[in-house]
């Protein structure tokens, strides 16, 4: 036997806030029984895990021990990580390396880091580049 991630759990301050920021990341509705105030909220992303937030009293104090790396599905990483920061994310570091690879660290409203890679579109076309790279026309 083996096991299975039932759900995604995160300690915040603000469940319904940060189900809320969430939801618009991986474009779906909070759960229609979560309201302001509720000590839990929980997402159910498509095709992933559902993820619960859970109210703590305390704050965080450290670099995450476990996050979320993310891969757009419809556009770049560079219009990702916008999107993220406009919908209230900050930016924590940059990983991309001088070929592409690599990630963004952005951190949700309450300081969790998540990464954010490129889509399988962009390393689909960095593996064409690489392939034809030095060959003749």
């Amino acid at each position: 036997m083996s096991s299975t991630i039932h759900n995604i759990s995160i300690d915040c301050h603000d469940t319904y806030a940060l189900a809320g920021f969430w939801s618009q990341v991986f474009d779906c509705p909070r759960q229609p029984d979560d309201f302001p105030g509720d000590p839990e909220a929980m997402l159910l992303p498509p095709g992933g895990p559902e993820v619960l937030f859970i109210a703590v009293p305390e704050g965080k104090t450290v670099k995450n021990r476990l996050h979320l790396d993310l891969e757009p599905a419809d556009r770049t990483r560079a219009e990702e990580v916008e999107r993220l920061l406009g919908m209230g994310a900050t930016h924590v570091d940059d990983r991309i390396r001088p070929d592409g690879s690599g990630w963004v660290v952005l951190a949700d409203p309450e300081g969790n880091e998540f990464c954010v890679l490129r889509s399988a579109a962009e390393r689909a076309a960095a593996a064409r580049a690489a392939a034809t790279d030095g060959q003749p026309a």
